[in-house]
């Protein structure tokens, strides 16, 4: 049973999340990591975290993270800080340009995720466990 349930996640993640991708890159010119990578930051006390934190918070290792907070930082939507009491601490912020652009996206991407659901409710490799979800 372990594995027919495992099995159903990671197809339903797979359905999902290609969706998600399509609906943020082509409506918002931003990449599913790079969205929740602002979400994140928009969520977090001050608009901040280590870079670390936001690796695990958003499931990528450290030199994917960089390579993404690179991206947002060359649009403008986040910038590297120091941490003052260990400088070899590095947080990432999210701007203002950051925080309009994840609220401007968001209703997109709860529509899209709804979407992305129903639809998988309908299939019957993954219907089980999208019903799951909705509980």
């Amino acid at each position: 049973m372990e594995t027919t349930t495992w099995d159903q996640l990671v197809a339903l993640h797979g359905m999902v999340t290609q969706r998600l991708a399509k609906v943020m890159q082509r409506g918002h010119g931003i990449g599913l990591s790079e969205y929740q990578a602002l979400c994140r930051l928009a969520h977090a006390a001050d608009g901040e975290l280590r870079m670390q934190e936001l690796a695990e918070l958003i499931g990528l290792n450290q030199s994917s993270v960089s390579r993404l907070v690179a991206r947002l930082e060359s649009g403008g939507l986040t910038r590297r800080d120091l941490c003052p009491n260990d400088r070899r601490g590095v947080y990432t912020v999210i701007t203002d340009k950051g925080r309009a652009l994840q609220k401007e996206a968001e209703p997109a991407y709860r529509q899209a995720l709804t979407e992305a659901l129903d639809e998988a409710s309908a299939d019957t490799r993954v219907s089980e466990f999208a019903a799951k979800l909705r509980m």
